[in-house]
């Protein structure tokens, strides 16, 4: 009976399944922005547009100037997520070339010096890729900046992951699983 209960319908139960939020989402995300910075097609707002059934989120840079886009993990700015047990994520995705992404801790979210991992072109073609949230996988730009905090903190504080590019780039994301982590739906 108590099992049940725990199993009926309801969020709880669409959270446990990894059922897609009402609202736009690719894997519960709802927020993937393009913030302004840089020249990027949208300019600004969300990037996702429907592909049949599912969504997609798309951008594409533009000139040799710094890009910033940003998913926000709890799908609000003001929230956060603890991953400090999670392995890392999933992401299908296509690009290309290279790109970056930057895990931001919300107490530290502004600035470029951000802990980073490379997000290889994929010479346009969709693929499943994992990366790992292990310590030695994450770095700095010197064009950036070092961050002034542990890795720790940016798992233990993460409010979203920011893609930055300084090329010209054609991006398109179908999937961004986090190990051990459901983002709520809003």
């Amino acid at each position: 009976m108590l099992v049940f209960s725990l199993l009926g319908s309801g969020p709880v139960a669409q959270a446990s399944q990894g059922r897609e939020c009402e609202t736009p989402s690719i894997d519960r995300l709802q927020q993937w922005i393009a913030s302004g910075e840089g020249t990027t097609v949208p300019p600004t707002g969300s990037l996702l547009v429907r592909e049949g059934k599912r969504y997609a989120a798309k951008v594409t840079f533009l000139n040799a100037e710094w890009h910033v886009v940003v998913v926000w993990l709890a799908n609000q700015f003001e929230a956060q997520a603890d991953l400090s047990k999670s392995s890392g994520f999933w992401m299908t995705y296509s690009s290309t070339d290279d790109v970056y992404v930057q895990l931001r801790p919300a107490s530290h979210w502004s600035g470029g010096d951000k802990w980073l991992t490379l997000v290889p072109s994929t010479g346009g073609k969709l693929v499943r890729k994992f990366f790992s949230f292990s310590p030695r996988n994450w770095t700095s730009l010197p064009e950036l900046g070092t961050p002034s905090y542990p890795f720790a903190t940016a798992l233990r504080e993460a409010r979203g992951l920011v893609f930055v590019g300084k090329t010209p780039n054609k991006l398109e994301f179908r999937g961004l699983r986090i190990d051990g982590y459901r983002p709520p739906c809003l």
